[in-house]
């Protein structure tokens, strides 16, 4: 048997089709409200947001206006005793304005920063992150994750401005500085065991206190001023390179030599507690105004 439709039947059927069709593309790829808000589910983010005045409806509602984040150029999201921990930076990303991102002493344990290519200064101190991304950070000077969970940081390479970084207080075993422009390196109190500097050639202030450390090269940063690498298990370091070197901290450590004599600008020097060094050799004609030595050690211009 043939079964036929009408010809107003069948433009009902194709209507309906339509219809239906047409409803579940709209909820798919068109949402009205999304191109007007940013969604904030964290409470004590949005709580902090509208405190400064940022959040303009003034009400937690787990959302702001999009506009509202974009006119922001400096975020302070510093944990205050009036407010609770944020644990989720969620619409961080509709602050593509900012240049300053300060988040510290939180509970935040992961971050999407790709979206800030504006960032210049980002301070996350004090949080639980295992991982963090900022090679879409291109402008950062200064990057500031001390007291975190980390033990790897990716597209630090990437940074042609940064200047500064700091990352003690982490679960680094080794890091390689593939950044030409870092001046300061701070990576005290970590579980590092290698560290490699050679490409970072604008080097200048180094600390590595607390470390479990047993030799390091910096014959490559001619620029460094600032070694602090108490607290180790060095045996053996050269810094015979170093010519711009004006403080030494290597106290605390397992060195059974130290030759400094080509250091005719250092100004502090402190190799107490090795128990194995018993003679640190300098020049004859130089002179170091602070000097910090056991009393089994001296500076002398010959050492055997």
């Amino acid at each position: 048997m043939k079964i036929t439709y009408s010809n107003k039947a069948y433009t009902i059927i194709i209507l309906a089709l339509f219809h239906i069709v047409s409803c579940s593309n709209d909820d798919e790829t068109q949402n009205p409200i999304n191109d007007i808000y940013l969604k904030i589910p964290d409470i004590h983010f949005e709580t902090k947001l509208i405190e400064q005045g940022i959040d303009s409806d003034g009400i937690i509602n787990q959302q702001i206006l999009k506009s509202d984040a974009e006119g922001v150029s400096k975020l302070n999201l510093n944990l205050s005793a009036d407010f609770g921990e944020i644990i989720d930076l969620t619409g961080i990303e509709g602050f593509v304005n900012i240049t300053l991102l300060s988040a510290a002493r939180q509970k935040i344990k992961s971050v999407d920063l790709s979206f800030n290519t504006k960032l210049d200064t980002l301070l996350l101190y004090g949080n639980h992150l295992t991982n963090i991304n900022i090679g879409n950070n291109l402008n950062l000077i200064l990057l500031d994750i001390q007291s975190n969970e980390l033990s790897s940081i990716n597209g630090l390479s990437k940074l042609l401005h940064l200047k500064k970084i700091n990352v003690s207080y982490n679960n680094f075993e080794g890091i390689s500085i593939k950044n030409k422009s870092i001046e300061d390196l701070l990576i005290s109190d970590n579980l590092l065991k290698s560290i490699d500097t050679n490409d970072a050639l604008n080097l200048k202030n180094v600390l590595l206190t607390h470390n479990q450390l047993t030799t390091v090269d910096f014959s490559s940063n001619k620029l460094l001023e600032t070694l602090l690498i108490s607290g180790n298990k060095l045996q053996y370091i050269n810094i015979e390179n170093n010519n711009s070197l004006t403080h030494l901290y290597s106290s605390n450590n397992l060195l059974t030599s130290l030759d400094v004599s080509n250091n005719q600008k250092l100004i502090d020097l402190r190799v107490d507690r090795n128990s194995n060094l018993t003679c640190i050799k300098i020049s004859s004609n130089q002179e170091i105004s602070t000097v910090s030595i056991s009393e089994y050690q001296e500076l002398n211009t010959i050492c055997n």
